[in-house]
């Protein structure tokens, strides 16, 4: 187990305070999330088995929503191929619309401080994308038809990237993968299923860095989600 000293370590790295220990987990308990039958007929428009690479071309070619009339460009990825964590956020804001990759601003930054207290990177290890690929005008947030147009790119994108575990980041990133219209809150703690073509991938959930940016101090329940994530064996 990490040491208190190693564990301040971290929390510096992260900007977070003071050290906190993980509560006792009674039970990991998987929670059900989303019905199989919804994941197939989210996924019924798309071909079976696309690379990361045709899926990145299908996404800059989309014209389903509006947002692909405001958009500069669309958002599809940022780290390692199928590396073993892949992280799922919300949406582009406007540094990724000019970039053209996830979580390059301030929020990018401070969820690039949390994966190095655990030991993960854009660079070795992680994966990163958003359920919706193009940014939505005035940083506002997706609408439910966005996200049901753009969700059956991100679940080829989770099949075809095989991570071993999921961290979802924020509101509409978890509740579109667990199906659930609960918040966020009530949903930390367990490791989560999520069933894709057969597969059922462990999730943990936490919230959005750029929530963490106003709300500073909820990062003491972050750090909590960090070690969850960690017990997984991602690093």
């Amino acid at each position: 187990m990490t040491s208190t000293r190693s564990k301040a370590d971290l929390f510096n790295a992260m900007g977070i305070g003071p050290v906190w220990e993980l509560r006792e987990q009674d039970s990991l308990s998987k929670s059900g999330s989303v019905a199989t039958e919804d994941r197939e007929a989210s996924e019924a428009n798309l071909p079976d088995a696309l690379s990361l690479e045709s899926l990145r071309e299908m996404v800059a070619a989309c014209r389903k929503c509006g947002l692909c009339e405001t958009r500069k460009q669309t958002v599809f990825a940022d780290g390692i191929p199928h590396a073993p964590l892949m992280v799922v956020g919300e949406g582009p804001g406007v540094e990724e619309d000019a970039s053209g990759l996830p979580f390059v601003g301030k929020s990018g930054q401070l969820l690039d401080r949390m994966l190095k207290a655990i030991g993960a990177s854009r660079t070795s290890n992680t994966y990163i994308a958003n359920v919706v690929k193009c940014h939505p005008p005035g940083n506002r947030n997706p609408e439910q038809a966005e996200i049901e147009q753009c969700s059956p790119y991100l679940l080829q994108q989770i099949k075809a990237n095989q991570p071993k575990v999921l961290l979802l980041v924020g509101r509409f990133a978890i509740q579109t993968l667990l199906n659930t219209k609960k918040p966020v809150g009530e949903l930390r703690g367990v490791v989560h299923q999520v069933p894709l073509d057969g597969l059922d991938i462990p999730a943990v959930v936490t919230y959005h860095p750029a929530y963490l940016l106003r709300r500073p101090e909820e990062k003491s329940k972050v750090w909590d989600d960090l070690l969850l994530l960690k017990q997984q064996g991602i690093v």
